[in-house]
């Protein structure tokens, strides 16, 4: 694994080790409610009037907290463990070293099925079942591919071509924009109160602050997608040409501000 995959990695394992704390908790909570409930008789109710009410009630009260604790930290546990089993299914990150490497063999992949879907279209066009079964699909796709539309088409219908046409199109551009960031060198500008970083290695638009900003530059920061990272100790987004923009916007207002 690259350094990206690693941090993914190490990510991955604390949101499951969370959730797995979160569900002993709920298990800790859910066994004390039920030795609770076991204390006492089955169907016996509370005693109104009786001297034991008062008493009985706070009783039944705790063994409701234990059990509403240990729903709340079952959904917990459900979300920190949707969470690890979300990391690393969001695409290629452009944090990834790799990332210009493995998005060469995505579109690869793509101009191969593009090719692919143009070569089927032409064999479903001249309903040549055979050539279709050679090129490797199954006896229901070729049946599926020569049954025709309401227009009498055949074939991967056009939709299906312009999307993977558009998912080249942005990988390419991707591609691109990831080979000019790695002619980009670092920049960084004292402001009033803040420092710009234009961080090359972190992959990173910073803005420092030598304390917590204040609420209404915290306000600025945030409507331009700026979120604060404990482990850079900067508000950031990643260094992209919006990113850019955004960061420039930002200097303007602050600039404003401490006017």
């Amino acid at each position: 694994m690259n350094s990206y995959e690693e941090k993914q990695a190490a990510k991955k394992e604390r949101y499951e080790k969370r959730a797995a704390r979160a569900q002993q908790a709920s298990e800790s909570h859910y066994t004390q409610a039920k030795r609770m409930g076991d204390a006492i008789p089955m169907g016996q109710p509370i005693l109104v009037g009786h001297h034991s009410e008062r008493g009985d009630r706070r009783y039944r009260g705790r063994m409701d907290n234990q059990m509403r604790k240990s729903v709340e930290a079952d959904k917990k546990a459900a979300y920190l463990q949707e969470k690890a089993d979300a990391v690393g299914t969001g695409g290629i990150s452009s944090d990834d070293p790799d990332a210009i490497k493995k998005l060469e063999e995505k579109l690869a992949k793509l101009n191969k099925i593009q090719e692919k879907m143009k070569q089927a279209n032409k064999l479903a066009r001249k309903e040549d079942s055979a050539g279709l079964t050679a090129m490797g699909f199954t006896e229901a796709e070729v049946a599926e591919l020569l049954k025709s539309d309401l227009r009498g088409r055949r074939g991967f219908p056009s939709f299906s071509l312009s999307n993977n046409n558009a998912k080249i199109k942005s990988t390419r551009e991707r591609i691109k924009q990831l080979e000019a960031s790695k002619e980009a060198v670092d920049k960084e500008i004292e402001g009033e109160g803040y420092t710009y970083r234009e961080d090359t290695t972190e992959n990173r638009v910073m803005f420092i602050f030598d304390g917590k900003p204040a609420a209404e530059v915290r306000q600025v920061l945030k409507a331009n997608a700026f979120k604060w990272s404990p482990s850079r100790g900067a508000w950031v987004r990643q260094l992209t040409n919006p990113g850019k923009h955004a960061g420039a916007a930002v200097r303007q207002q602050l600039d404003t501000l401490n006017a």
